[in-house]
């Protein structure tokens, strides 16, 4: 297998279910060229799967020790996944910028209801059908288009290089109403979308961590000739929270890309972000 690269893992600073190490010399072992990692960055509030902020100089120092110890078998990157929140959390902060990261993931997991409760939508399909159905009244289309605007307003702010699972909820959404995603509404918000992502020229991440298990990429593969025609720079990750699956769904990704005429995706050399030819 080519092209050989992972920038969306979790270990165990957040929810992962290994320490650092462990996925680093599992990519080591599968050939990897170059590896990120990517906790969940810390919330204005504890929760069960994102860092602590005392947590983040042990972070940052057990990477920089495992860049030099693996420097002549793999090359290293350290990230966040910051979540956008609102306007006063969200990866454009300060307090992030000045981390020594090599880059950061954008992302949305979150809303808040009208009630202003926050509600965690990154859920199975049967769970976020409850959510809705108790914080939002049932209203769908008032979810998908908080959500959309929430991205949005993170692609206004910045901050980060790589649109984290891009239109995760498309999934949930879809299965909470077979049809959603063919209405046209629903298909003019997410080229809305996608325009306001390469206008401003970040990466879009081919997430295929549920690809196994549910049959879908993030963003939606009937998208891909989309991303290509607005010339938008991809990249596969596995979002992988276990070593074993930092390598599901690669190739058929990577096959994907290539049939929606993509010629190259973005990889980590030399410290910097590079465009490589599919192989």
């Amino acid at each position: 297998m080519t092209n050989l690269t992972n920038y969306h893992s979790h270990c165990l600073y957040c929810d992962g279910r290994a320490n650092m190490e462990d996925f680093i010399r599992f990519a080591i072992s599968e050939g990897f060229s170059s590896y990120g990692i990517s906790s969940h960055a810390p919330l204005p509030f504890s929760t069960a799967w994102t860092m602590e902020w005392d947590r983040m100089d042990d972070y940052l120092s057990e990477f920089s020790r495992l860049k030099a110890k693996y420097a002549d078998e793999i090359e290293l990157a350290v990230g966040l996944e910051i979540d956008y929140l609102n306007e006063e959390s969200n990866p454009s902060l300060s307090r992030f910028q000045e981390l020594p990261l090599d880059y950061c993931i954008g992302s949305v997991h979150m809303l808040y209801s009208p009630e202003g409760k926050v509600v965690d939508i990154d859920t199975p399909a049967d769970h976020f059908r409850e959510l809705v159905d108790a914080h939002f009244g049932g209203d769908l289309d008032f979810v998908v288009r908080l959500y959309y605007k929430n991205l949005l307003r993170m692609v206004e702010l910045g901050g980060f290089d790589i649109v984290g699972h891009a239109d995760k909820m498309h999934y949930n959404a879809s299965c909470y109403r077979p049809g959603l995603l063919d209405e046209a509404w629903y298909d003019t918000l997410v080229r809305d979308y996608f325009a306001a992502i390469a206008e401003r020229g970040y990466i879009v991440e081919i997430n295929t961590k549920s690809y196994h298990e549910l049959g879908t990429f993030y963003p939606n593969e009937r998208y891909f000739s989309f991303l290509k025609e607005l010339g938008i720079r991809v990249q596969v990750n596995s979002d992988a929270h276990y070593p074993e699956r930092i390598n599901n769904g690669r190739a058929e990704a990577l096959a994907a890309l290539k049939k929606a005429g993509f010629t190259s995706v973005v990889e980590w050399h030399g410290g910097k972000w590079e465009d490589k030819e599919i192989l």
